[in-house]
């Protein structure tokens, strides 16, 4: 999998020049590649290896045609504002605020917006996501949580991709895979819970990354992701560790090491948030069958 990666900030006015010096755009988002001129139409386009993502915002009306050869991708079309017409071979699918469309690329043959159009796509290859859509569009409401979680991880996409190493592209990039795999399964067949394993990662990512903060909780972490308490714990129900057992599990590990590489015992207990000394030494010796003070000179010998 490729690693490119890259934001591009677009206003068609200020780049009548277009698509030349961002053929990218067209990928996802024909918008700016093929306005006709005086339309206006600003973007933020970022890709994560073969996946691209792109915000939008057009202030004039659009009605464009679309190059007949595309890539082969499940394109995620979801409005905040406005309508945005997709025009396919099979016919003609208007995706209007608070909800979303997804559909193969292929077929599309033009589109529309009426003026102060806002909205997002999403572009996964195909043979990487599968043809879950069984080549017909799929609808659904951007209210859902699947959703809000898939738009929080590409606000943030948007935010830290030009500062991501290789393998933060590469895990933003199955991220979004996986989330887009979500929303679109839930779509498919409401009633199964197919968000629970990419929603308990993403929570258990975001954890790690808070190990050592005071906040850390499950209410914190569910406000974080845009959802609610009782979702994440569905979520954590099908793993067999609740969310909160997670957090002091990976505390402990992390303590573990610490006092392997010379933290004291009163350190490490500080450090991941323990009540005490005596908090620490209890629940390290009921999860290692030592103490701390034990495993510390043991593990420096």
């Amino acid at each position: 999998m490729s690693t490119a990666r890259g934001t591009v900030l677009v206003d068609t006015a200020a780049h009548p020049e277009l698509p030349g010096d961002f053929p990218h755009i067209s990928r996802c988002a024909p918008l700016p590649a093929v306005a006709a001129p005086g339309t206006r139409v600003r973007s933020r386009d970022s890709r994560a290896g073969d996946v691209l993502v792109t915000d939008f915002h057009t202030t004039t009306a659009v009605r464009a045609p679309v190059a007949p050869y595309q890539p082969d991708e499940l394109r995620f079309y979801l409005v905040r504002r406005g309508v945005w017409t997709l025009d396919y071979e099979r016919g003609t699918f208007p995706v209007r605020p608070g909800a979303f469309l997804a559909s193969r690329s292929t077929g599309l043959t033009g589109f529309g917006t009426v003026p102060q159009t806002v909205g997002h796509t999403v572009a996964v290859p195909l043979d990487i996501l599968g043809d879950l859509t069984g080549g017909a569009p799929i609808t659904g409401s951007t209210a859902a949580p699947e959703v809000r979680l898939l738009l929080a991880h590409t606000g943030l996409l948007h935010d830290t991709i030009d500062s991501l190493s290789d393998a933060g592209v590469s895990a933003a990039r199955n991220a979004l895979i996986e989330l887009t795999r979500g929303v679109l399964l839930h779509a498919v067949d409401a009633t199964e819970p197919v968000l629970a394993p990419a929603l308990a990662r993403a929570a258990r990512d975001l954890a790690d990354r808070r190990l050592t903060q005071a906040d850390l909780t499950p209410s914190s972490v569910a406000r974080a992701l845009h959802v609610s308490v009782r979702t994440l714990s569905r979520a954590f129900a099908s793993t067999g560790e609740p969310f909160t057992a997670y957090i002091r599990r990976r505390r402990l590990e992390e303590a573990r090491t610490a006092l392997s590489t010379g933290h004291t015992v009163s350190e490490a207990a500080a450090r991941f948030r323990f009540a005490d000394s005596s908090h620490f030494i209890r629940a390290f010796r009921s999860r290692y069958g030592e103490t701390p003070a034990q495993y510390a000179v043991r593990s420096r010998t």
